[in-house]
């Protein structure tokens, strides 16, 4: 079975069980800055899962993109990937544990579906812990459908439980579906959940049944819900019979080009087959961030740095293979040409994403062409010492100052008969991980998984916002993204020149006047036509239901939202711009904040 032939079966499976189908959304998530990218298919759902009311109903369906950064330098094995797709089926407050785990036996054994055999299968459930029951009722639910007790698994925390997404919130236990691959047991204790290989997760139902409070206690929720996931290129790779993602033909293709641009072949040679798979990845990744209709450009920090991470981690394997120029238009038009069906913006955004591309890596090649610059002025030096050892803190200045890789400095040493000192260089690289983590954490607390008062005023102050810049400034001003901490928010829109003192004085006395009105925010659903024929604003570039929320500020304002909102403006606070400064091209920021009195 193919990516394209389970991702059809899949959502038509839920569509014939009255889940609608629903677009996924943009790799940028909106107004949570928890994390850079899209990571799971529950995450643009999470307002719904924690009480927002969805417009396309209570049982949903689809299949999402997805990033994750934390296992780049991982990538290059035969089973890490920065991007891939999820496919999920939720149900907000309608079916729980009971129909969800039949929906999944059903789709995994039915011979319309994947068709496994019932003997391949086996099952992990919550093993229950102080405060929180062990989930019996899956357990038996399972039996029930013909999973014997052998295969049913009890397990802890750290395999079957999910949440909540900030400190406080939904969350609950978890099981997982494993399939037998028929490997040998690597010991008496091997079971689902052991990385040997002989079981592979394929797929999760998560069931939102608890409500963790400040105290640490679980109170049991009114309202439930189902999240799952299932990752395509996993179950892929498992439903054919291979043993690695790469083999399937979703790589395949890829992996020809790449063999095509570098004369290497895949198979032969270890080292070149991690490089391989890397350049695969990383342009795959890089392509779906710059398709993305909220794309992010290269650059040194948040998403955009992810981005120039992956794009120069590519071009330097691509040296390694043995390419000296550019390369990556190539097999990023093998990536726009398989999933422009799926995810039509890579399509529509062809041309963009290999001019981005292009850039970024004639950028890197100056780069790595003034750090081996820097390095032949240091090698004279270098070689007058008698251990012929470069110093790790030297190396971490080259890469530090002029983004020059540590693998490269180790190359030009080598060939200047040198070693480099790694323990020191890693230490320092550590060190300067460290810092930049510990100020991430402090820029992304907060965003849509914590619901807090003050994050949802400035939900509504970005659309009170929107419409002052269109009153003020023109209506050619669109929303092209947005981040709300509980501290402050940032409003990215299209305008071309910076505002005056004046213009952003008078924004602020809109929004402002707005709030002293005390105005009600109501919220209907209607089809997308509908709210374009009522005047309501939409986001450009957003992929909408055919039924959307649309948020009406009063007679002020009007916008297809998934909300959080507040239900009167009249308590949110003074509005007042920090600052307004370019974003990219033709794209203004604003940073503001919502003062209380006495604040």
């Amino acid at each position: 079975m193919t990516a394209n032939e389970l991702r059809s079966r899949y959502i038509s499976f839920f569509t014939s069980k009255g889940h609608a189908e629903i677009s996924g959304k943009s790799l940028i998530p909106e107004n949570d800055p928890t994390v850079l990218f899209t990571t799971a298919g529950m995450h643009p759902l999470v307002p719904y899962l924690m009480g927002e009311t969805h417009p396309a109903g209570s049982r949903l369906t689809n299949y999402q993109k997805c990033i994750r950064t934390g296992d780049i330098d991982s990538v290059g094995d035969s089973s890490h990937l920065t991007c891939f797709e999820m496919l999920g089926n939720w149900s907000l407050g309608d079916y729980f544990k009971k129909e969800a785990i039949e929906f999944s036996f059903e789709f995994l054994t039915s011979p319309a579906c994947l068709g496994l055999p019932l003997d391949s299968l086996s099952v992990t459930v919550f093993e229950g812990e102080e405060g929180v029951p062990r989930d019996e009722e899956s357990a038996a639910i399972w039996k029930a459908l013909g999973i014997p007790a052998e295969r049913i698994y009890f397990l802890p925390r750290s395999d079957n439980w999910w949440g909540p997404a900030g400190e406080t919130g939904p969350c609950g236990p978890d099981t997982e579906m494993f399939v037998d691959t028929g490997k040998s047991a690597c010991s008496g204790d091997c079971k689902p959940g052991c990385h040997c290989g002989k079981y592979i997760e394929i797929w999760n139902d998560v069931f939102m049944q608890y409500n963790k409070q400040k105290d640490g206690s679980y109170q049991k929720l009114t309202r439930t819900c189902v999240d799952t996931g299932m990752g395509i290129e996993r179950t892929v790779a498992m439903l054919q019979g291979k043993k690695s993602v790469y083999e399937t033909e979703i790589f395949t293709p890829l992996i020809a080009c790449v063999e095509k641009l570098t004369g290497k072949i895949w198979g032969q040679n270890e080292q070149d087959d991690i490089s391989i798979r890397i350049i695969c990845d990383h342009v795959r990744a890089a392509t779906f961030i710059l398709g993305d209709p909220k794309a992010v450009m290269p650059s040194n920090v948040g998403a955009g740095y992810v981005l120039r991470r992956l794009i120069r981690r590519a071009l330097r394997h691509g040296r390694k293979l043995g390419i000296d120029g550019s390369f990556m238009a190539e097999p990023s038009l093998v990536v726009i040409g398989q999933y422009r069906h799926a995810y039509p913006e890579l399509g529509e955004k062809e041309s963009s994403i290999l001019e981005e591309l292009k850039k970024e890596e004639l950028k890197f090649l100056e780069t790595l062409k003034k750090g081996e610059a820097e390095f032949e002025k240091l090698l004279p030096n270098l070689l007058k010492n008698p251990q012929r050892v470069m110093s790790g803190r030297l190396a971490f200045k080259l890469y530090d100052t002029y983004g020059f890789p540590i693998e490269l400095t180790e190359e030009l040493a080598r060939e200047g008969g040198l070693t480099v000192n790694r323990e020191e260089f890693d230490e320092a690289f550590k060190k300067h991980q460290e810092l930049s983590r510990a100020g991430s954490e402090q820029v992304f607390k907060g965003g849509l998984a914590d619901h807090s008062e003050q994050t949802t005023a400035y939900h509504t102050a970005t659309h009170l916002l929107q419409k002052a810049l269109k009153m003020v400034l023109g209506d050619h001003v669109g929303q092209k993204g947005s981040n709300i901490t509980a501290e402050r928010m940032r409003f990215d829109f299209t305008h071309s020149q910076p505002m005056t003192a004046d213009e952003i004085a008078r924004v602020e006395q809109i929004v402002n006047e707005q709030i002293r009105r005390d105005l009600p925010v109501t919220m209907e659903i209607m089809s997308l036509d509908e709210a374009k024929k009522s005047g309501a604003t939409a986001l450009f570039g957003e992929k909408y239901e055919s039924s959307v929320k649309v948020y009406t500020i009063g007679d002020f304002s009007k916008e297809v939202c998934g909300g959080p909102h507040v239900e009167r403006t009249g308590d949110m606070g003074t509005f007042r711009i920090q600052k307004e400064q370019s974003s990219s091209a033709g794209v203004r920021r604003i940073r503001a904040v919502l003062e209380k009195s006495g604040s």
